[in-house]
């Protein structure tokens, strides 16, 4: 098994996101790794010849973790975040967006506007002021929630709002 280095991995800011590790088999023996059968549907014809040629290799991918540091503060943001993105608040919060003129996945803008307090029911500043006292790691993990939210809404919502989600 060969895993590959961090350095060489997606980031965001500093902080790797992701890792991924690669396996090789079929059937063969390397020092470290216990010897496994080839997969029922692959041929081990498939498996015979040199590295370069028919052995198969695959890859996983594995979400990198990172401890956070604040987790009363992120565990509410994240709230706030979820009750936004409710089925029955999303078009609200994005309707603040859109009137606003704030791209979807520009977060700093949304908390600056107080659109993610007025969704959710929050008192106006809430979200940014838990956001501010977040430090960088805990503070791009809930980049990352929130842009995996966006990403989840009705298809039908997301074509009504297409310009709040384009990327220019």
């Amino acid at each position: 098994m060969v895993e590959s280095q961090p350095s060489k991995l997606l980031v965001a800011g500093s902080i790797p996101v992701s890792r991924s590790k690669v396996e090789a088999f079929c059937g063969r023996e390397r020092a470290g790794v216990e010897k496994r059968e080839p997969a029922a549907e692959i041929p081990s014809a498939f498996c015979e010849g040199s590295v370069g040629k028919g052995f198969l290799m695959r890859a996983k991918f594995e979400q990198g973790t990172i401890k956070v540091e604040k987790e009363r503060e992120l565990g509410d943001l994240k709230a706030a975040i979820e009750k936004a993105f409710a089925t029955d608040r999303v078009t609200k919060y994005l309707k603040e967006l859109d009137s606003r003129k704030i791209r979807v996945r520009d977060l700093n803008a949304a908390l600056a506007a107080g659109a993610i307090d007025a969704a959710a029911g929050e008192k106006a500043g809430t979200a940014r002021s838990l956001y501010g006292a977040l430090p960088v790691s805990d503070q791009a993990q809930m980049r990352e929630f929130y842009l995996s939210r966006i990403e989840e809404v009705d298809p039908a919502l997301r074509a009504k709002f297409h310009k709040l989600y384009q990327y220019y």
